[in-house]
């Protein structure tokens, strides 16, 4: 799996896209906004652009969605099914503050324990709420992207609607830290880390 890491968005979301270098099949993880870069990157290796996975749907991880989904329409778009209130509710997804566009309807919904295959890339999908009630984090293989579930030595907010930092709490312990120590985690912001660096030194789980 060959994973490249764009900031996007006026908040600098870590947007990634993976791809398999066998069948060049690949996803794209919360694009916050679009960026030239990684759309140049899907033309030059030639790319088949299968899915567009939200993590949540706040706006600051959205807002390039419309635009992707233009560039390469064959992309389908995935999230949680409890994820729907955040992205048809104004208040709890903050869309109209990012400017983000309306998001058509998700062409897959992600359940907790399922499994998506790209390529020779198998997905499994951790349902983790507690930053957004319908929060995922997507395993692949030794990868974590973790969206605004996890960060490095942190934690995502739990102070906007549907936040909870009891549930943020227990998926992080129940889903995330049961995963072996050394797999990469990929956040929505900031640098990576590691599942056993934060199962020992992480101070808010």
């Amino acid at each position: 799996m060959i994973i490249k890491t764009e900031a996007t968005g006026p908040m600098s979301v870590n947007t990634y896209l993976a791809f398999c270098e066998e069948t060049k099949k690949g996803f794209l993880v919360d694009p916050g906004g679009y960026s030239e870069r990684l759309a140049q990157l899907i033309r030059s290796e030639g790319v088949q652009l299968d899915y567009i996975i939200l993590t949540h749907g706040h706006g600051d991880h959205i807002g390039g969605v419309t635009a992707f989904m233009r560039e390469f329409p064959g992309a389908k778009l995935v999230c949680t099914r409890a994820e729907k209130e955040v992205l048809s509710d104004d208040r709890m997804s903050f869309a109209s503050y990012f400017e983000t566009d309306a998001l058509p309807e998700p062409d897959l919904y992600a359940e907790d324990g399922g499994a998506l295959a790209v390529g020779t890339i198998n997905l499994t999908f951790l349902h983790t709420p507690g930053h957004t009630p319908g929060g995922l984090c997507i395993l692949a293989g030794d990868v974590l992207f973790s969206g605004d579930t996890l960060f490095a030595q942190s934690v995502g907010r739990t102070d906007f609607p549907g936040g909870s930092f009891e549930a943020l709490q227990q998926s992080i312990r129940e889903k995330l830290f049961v995963l072996p120590d050394h797999v990469t985690v990929l956040p929505g912001h900031m640098g990576q880390t590691k599942i056993g660096v934060e199962k020992r030194g992480n101070p808010f789980v």
